[in-house]
């Protein structure tokens, strides 16, 4: 009954208590190995340099494959974190998008390409990043919320708005990240496709001033003017289609990384302390 009391200690404890107990045990088992612990800091930052070495020379040499592995290891690490760790609800979300995103991917990449699935593919990827970025302003508008105190104003709990925030905040770059990828194939597929981009090869069809690259059909809205269904947007090589902001972009990649490749950079160093020893 001795060794029972201090686990209904620690079940009368709040939150805050019980984590500041467990903080104080780590120290106690780890005392006096600060030596061990500065060569585990030691291999994590190596390992850190060398891969992000080695994935900037992958990508500067072989782009296409590095964008395809890593599009891979985005939809696949967050689902084995999400069964583990029973994410229910970004499991869902996950779901959803994937049903969907694979159905328009297939339409993407049929031949003979349908007139109709360049305009569904530009706009559920438009789509895609609409929310996404809504979500992520949301989000992050929430995390300055907390951060400023204001939601004692609501008297909702800090830790509560906090991870509404995170979590809104994560929801928005993740799915951005991945739309934003999956439009790039299926705008490569379909380029190809329609003949006015070939990969490696000559284009087999010449493109008019008024003839939108996507889709295929006449234009009729100028680039300048409104639209009251669809706006005409111009790049630089005098394509059409939708525009991202630059800083949003950035945002992007560096998820990019931290979800795909910072996991099994995590894990590499885990197997390197593990075989020296190191705990």
């Amino acid at each position: 009954m001795a060794g029972l009391q201090p686990q209904d200690d620690l079940l009368k404890m709040s939150h805050r208590e019980s984590w500041k107990m467990q903080h104080e045990r780590l120290h106690v088992k780890h005392r006096g190995h600060e030596a061990m612990h500065a060569e585990m800091v030691l291999i994590l930052i190596a390992t850190l340099v060398v891969a992000q070495i080695v994935l900037v020379q992958w990508k500067q040499r072989h782009c296409r494959s590095y964008n395809m592995v890593t599009l891979l290891q985005m939809w696949v690490v967050p689902l084995y974190f999400t069964i583990k760790l029973y994410w229910w609800r970004f499991l869902s979300t996950w779901g959803m998008f994937s049903v969907i995103t694979s159905y328009v991917i297939f339409r993407a990449t049929r031949k003979p390409l349908s007139c109709r699935t360049p305009r569904m593919v530009y706009k559920w990827f438009l789509l895609i990043y609409k929310l996404s970025y809504a979500v992520g302003v949301i989000g992050y508008l929430a995390i300055m919320f907390t951060m400023f105190g204001f939601n004692v104003f609501f008297r909702i709990k800090a830790e509560d708005s906090m991870d509404v925030g995170v979590i809104m905040l994560f929801y928005g770059l993740y799915y951005g990240v991945m739309g934003r990828d999956f439009a790039e194939i299926c705008s490569d597929y379909m380029a190809s496709t329609i003949g006015y981009y070939n990969m490696g090869d000559m284009p087999s069809r010449n493109l008019n001033n008024d003839v939108c690259a996507v889709c295929g059909q006449k234009i009729f809205v100028d680039v300048d003017e409104e639209g009251i269904i669809e706006d005409t947007y111009q790049l630089s090589c005098n394509h059409t289609w939708e525009r991202t902001h630059v800083l949003y972009g950035q945002l992007l990649d560096w998820l990019r990384y931290l979800v795909a490749w910072q996991p099994i950079i995590i894990g590499i160093v885990h197997g390197i302390n593990f075989s020296l020893g190191l705990e």
